[in-house]
């Protein structure tokens, strides 16, 4: 993570460094192959070290998968190395391709193919993913990024936001991903310091208005949880006498930077019980302030937004 704001991308995909480009096998198949391709099109290419031609083509075809912008995935397989995994896959000669598309073969070649043939190969599976890489590249790089991102895969949403990055220098929602990405990896400072390379207007972009709040939220919280007490001390102040709501309130801190969002929100709940209004409602802005961070349609957020309303009207 300390490299994810560098504009060349990471290691060379040659080196499988590449967020597009993984070595696979017959156990890591169903991750990096099958599933991969639910969300973009994943070319599958079957290799060995004594084929000519297997050398030839795998530099052109991962050329070919970087320059398809994050539309396309390439997963390698040591043939030899994988004789049943090629087996059950009918691999009869080296080297060959097939895409995967929603978890199934949808088309396949042979040989050592020129880079024009590779590339009118990727177009068309980019057509039938459905994609708009073919106009518009980077929007279906943030489409997968952000695909990648909400199914929890921080790590390799980040390397994609930063190639991103590396083709529009300053995009302001590769930017956002990617600190949003920063924190899910509980990379706080990250954060904050891909935050401060927002301009002013990019703030004021409606379709990242939210997410900027959140994460602003996020890294508020973050802050808050640095100077946090010791939850021991704190729980038994409140033990000792239950209308300590600032104990109680210090302990939902404490709790919050433990990780324990429920317990945290538990205790500012029991502050509003007793007293909605306790200094200027310093609970509950607390409490909304958990919400956002996690995001609106999060299940914490949901189940403790029906418990404070029951409070609140009750």
């Amino acid at each position: 993570m300390d490299q994810m704001i560098s504009g060349d991308g990471g290691s060379p995909a040659g080196n499988g460094a590449s967020a597009l480009i993984t070595e696979t096998t017959m156990q890591t198949f169903g991750k990096d192959v099958v599933e991969t391709s639910m969300a973009r099109p994943v070319l599958v290419d079957f290799w060995a070290d004594w084929c000519g031609p297997c050398k030839q083509l795998m530099p052109a075809l991962e050329a070919a998968v970087q320059a398809a912008g994050g539309a396309v995935a390439l997963a390698k397989v040591n043939a030899d190395q994988n004789q049943q995994l090629c087996a059950q896959l009918r691999i009869q000669s080296l080297p060959t391709v097939m895409a995967f598309w929603q978890g199934q073969p949808v088309d396949a070649f042979q040989g050592a193919v020129p880079p024009s043939e590779i590339k009118a190969f990727i177009d068309k599976l980019i057509g039938m993913a459905g994609t708009a890489a073919n106009n518009d590249p980077v929007a279906a790089a943030m489409e997968q990024a952000d695909e990648l991102l909400a199914t929890g895969d921080a790590m390799q949403a980040a390397q994609i936001y930063q190639q991103i990055l590396g083709h529009a220098p300053g995009h302001a929602g590769a930017l956002v991903g990617m600190a949003d990405a920063a924190l899910k990896l509980d990379e706080t400072d990250q954060a904050r310091e891909v935050m401060k390379m927002l301009e002013p207007e990019d703030r004021n972009d409606a379709a990242l208005n939210e997410r900027i709040a959140r994460i602003d939220t996020a890294l508020e919280l973050a802050d808050q949880a640095a100077n946090a007490g010791e939850i021991a001390p704190l729980l038994a102040a409140v033990e000792a006498d239950p209308m300590n709501h600032q104990a109680r309130y210090d302990l939902a801190l404490a709790h919050q930077a433990s990780g324990d969002m429920a317990a945290a929100a538990d205790a500012l709940l029991a502050i509003i019980m007793r007293d909605r209004e306790w200094n200027q409602n310093a609970a509950r802005e607390q409490l909304l302030k958990l919400f956002e961070a996690a995001g609106q349609a999060d299940p914490f957020t949901q189940k403790y937004r029906r418990r404070l309303s029951s409070v609140l009207f009750s």
